[in-house]
């Protein structure tokens, strides 16, 4: 199962943030995809659909349940099935290793220190995959991208990488343009196979995010860093926010509670019925 993102690693990029101030854009819900972003492989472009904005949403990357009555649409881990009835997103872990499965990359698809010590995330001992070639960057797509395909031969009808900000806590070793770079390749695979592709948080990168080839936005705490425009800039009302607080959710419902998807699930993001399990919305 996939491990998700939350507070003290979104914390530790806040410092690195910049919130946009743009006026709000609405955008259609189907597209297609057309010519590959810069850096991405050539496919053929298929039609694909958007989720429905300001629709009832769930996450439940930590497991599955029934969605909640109003639910709409629902993200859950690309190991899963989709639930019937509503518009489903594949969660990937794109930028990292999942824990333990580093002996599932080649070694050198794995960021090394000057000592030759694979970098890891530390807080979700994940291994670091190294984006610093095109040669790493394609290779490293190609086994994400294995997954995509299996997002959409289950039915899935968007994906959403995470981990697009592992360069703000690795600037030592990463950037932002092969992040990009990156994450087009993804954008180009998923668009090829009938997908829309999500945005993971990483606001310092909204401003792009369309020119990279992502569709919409998925964005953890962003009433709680007061930076869900920096996504609605770009992305309009397709924009999903996750909060893990009461102060978050109740910002994110302030501001936006008319016009975009707002959940408050708990931190472990667990499935209905289990102890600590928390879903909440405006």
């Amino acid at each position: 199962m996939s491990v998700h993102r939350v507070l003290s690693r979104r914390a530790t990029a806040t410092a690195l943030l910049a919130a946009g101030t743009a006026a709000c854009l609405l955008f259609p819900t189907t597209a297609t995809a057309g010519t590959a972003p810069s850096g991405a492989a050539s496919a053929e472009p298929a039609a694909y659909t958007l989720p429905p904005a300001g629709a009832g949403f769930d996450y439940q990357i930590g497991g599955v349940y029934t969605p909640p009555a109003g639910v709409k649409v629902v993200s859950r881990d690309h190991t899963a099935s989709p639930a019937p009835g509503v518009y489903n997103i594949c969660y990937v872990n794109a930028f990292q290793a999942q824990p333990g499965a580093e002996g599932d990359w080649d070694a050198d698809l794995l960021l090394r220190d000057a000592g030759g010590k694979v970098v890891y995330d530390g807080a979700w001992g994940e291994a670091v995959l190294d984006i610093r070639t095109a040669d790493k960057r394609q290779r490293i797509a190609a086994k994400v991208g294995g997954w995509i395909d299996g997002c959409a031969d289950k039915g899935f009808k968007a994906v959403e990488p995470d981990n697009y900000d592992t360069f703000t806590r690795f600037s030592e070793y990463l950037t932002a343009n092969q992040a990009k770079a990156f994450i087009s390749l993804l954008a180009d695979r998923s668009h090829s196979r009938g997908l829309a592709i999500a945005q993971k948080n990483t606001s310092e990168l909204a401003s792009s995010g369309k020119e990279s080839g992502l569709d919409f936005a998925v964005a953890e705490e962003c009433g709680t860093w007061e930076e869900c425009d920096s996504y609605t800039a770009e992305y309009g009302n397709n924009v999903i926010v996750i909060e893990y607080s009461a102060g978050g959710l109740s910002k994110a419902c302030a501001s936006w509670g008319d016009s975009l998807s707002i959940v408050r699930r708990d931190v472990e993001v667990k499935p209905q019925g289990a102890s600590g399990y928390l879903r909440q919305t405006c």
